[in-house]
C-alpha cells in the first residue's frame, strides 16, 4: 500500500471556507481561478476566489444545481434539480436549458454531469431532488419509474438510456481514452459501489466497493480512479486495486482537480470547501 505522499504532498486537508449546509459539485474555472460549487438546501452557487482565498455567492435562487462540469464551449454544464433537467450558464450568468425529458417522462433530478471531447453530454438521474422532504429540490413523482444514466446526443439533442439497472447512479468519470465510463451509486442497496460502463461494448460491471457513501467521481492523468466514501476519498488503480485512503474531516460528497498546474484537489466536504495539494493531475478532458 502507498504511503500518503505518493499522491499527495500534504496529507492535510485544508479548509478553504465553510458555512454551507450541504456542498456539492466542484468545478475549477482556469480562467476566472475559482473553484464554483453547489450549496443545494440554500439554493445557491458559491464561488471561491484563488487570487483572494475570498468566497462569494455566484448566483443564488439557482434551482437547487448539484455537479457541473465544462462544456467544449466554455460554457458551465449543470445538473438542476429544480428543473429537472441539465442546463448551461455563460459567462453573463444567462443559463440554457439542454435537456428536461426524454420519450419516457421528466428526468427525476440529474445529479451529476460530464461533456465527452463528442460534445455528447452524460448525466446521472437519481432522485434527490424529488423527495418529499424538499431539502435538494421539490417534491415530486418519478415518471420513468427508474434512475438511469443518460447521453445527450449533440447533433440530434436526444437523450438515450445507456445504464438503466444501477439503483441511484450519482457520480461520473470518463477514462482517459473515454472507453470505459465510472459511475458511483449511492444507495445502500448497492454496498455503495463503483461500476464501469464498457461504451463499445454496452456493458456494465462492478469496479470496486468503497466502505463509505459513494458519491463523486474523478479519474487523474494515469487513469487512477478518485472517489469519495463517506469521510474520507478513496484511490484505485484502473484495475480496482485500492491504492489509498484520503480521511476527510467532513463527509465528503465530490471532488474535482484544479489549480494553475492542476495539481490540487478540490473537494466538497459537507458544509465546507477543501483543498489538498497532490502528485497528479485530472484526465485529459472531459
Amino acid at each position: 500500500m502507498p504511503t500518503t505522499t505518493d499522491l499527495l504532498t500534504d496529507a492535510t486537508p485544508e479548509l478553504l471556507w465553510t458555512g454551507a449546509e450541504w456542498t456539492e459539485g466542484p468545478l475549477w474555472l482556469p480562467e476566472e481561478r475559482v473553484v464554483r460549487f453547489s450549496d443545494i438546501p440554500n439554493n445557491r452557487i458559491m464561488a471561491w476566489d484563488a487570487v483572494t482565498g475570498e468566497t462569494r455567492v455566484h448566483r443564488d435562487g439557482v434551482e437547487f444545481t448539484n455537479g457541473r462540469t465544462l462544456g467544449l464551449d466554455g460554457r458551465v454544464v449543470q445538473a438542476s434539480h429544480g428543473r429537472r433537467a441539465v442546463e448551461s450558464e455563460d459567462a453573463t450568468g444567462v443559463v440554457r436549458v439542454l435537456t428536461e425529458a426524454w420519450s419516457g417522462g421528466r428526468y427525476n433530478s440529474p445529479n451529476d454531469v460530464v461533456v465527452a471531447s463528442d460534445g455528447a453530454v452524460w448525466f446521472t438521474d437519481p432522485p434527490y431532488g424529488i423527495q418529499a422532504s424538499g431539502r435538494e429540490g421539490y417534491p415530486g413523482e418519478q415518471e420513468y419509474g427508474g434512475c438511469f444514466v443518460f447521453r445527450l446526443d449533440p447533433a440530434t439533442g436526444e437523450a438515450t438510456p445507456v445504464i438503466t439497472e444501477l439503483a441511484h447512479p450519482n457520480g461520473l468519470a470518463f477514462s482517459p481514452d473515454e472507453s470505459l465510463l465510472y459511475v458511483t451509486d449511492s444507495d445502500p442497496s448497492s454496498a455503495f459501489g463503483v461500476f464501469v460502463l464498457d461504451i463499445a461494448a454496452g456493458t456494465t460491471r462492478r469496479f470496486a466497493t468503497a466502505t463509505g457513501t459513494t458519491d463523486g467521481i474523478r479519474v487523474d492523468v494515469e487513469g487512477r480512479i478518485w472517489t469519495t466514501s463517506g469521510p474520507a476519498i478513496q484511490v484505485y488503480t484502473p484495475e480496482g486495486e485500492l491504492l489509498q485512503q484520503i480521511d476527510m474531516p467532513e463527509t465528503t460528497s465530490n471532488l474535482c482537480f484544479g489549480g494553475d498546474d492542476g495539481t490540487e484537489l478540490f473537494t466538497t466536504s459537507d458544509s465546507s470547501l477543501y483543498r489538498l495539494r497532490t502528485t497528479t493531475t485530472a484526465a485529459p478532458r472531459p
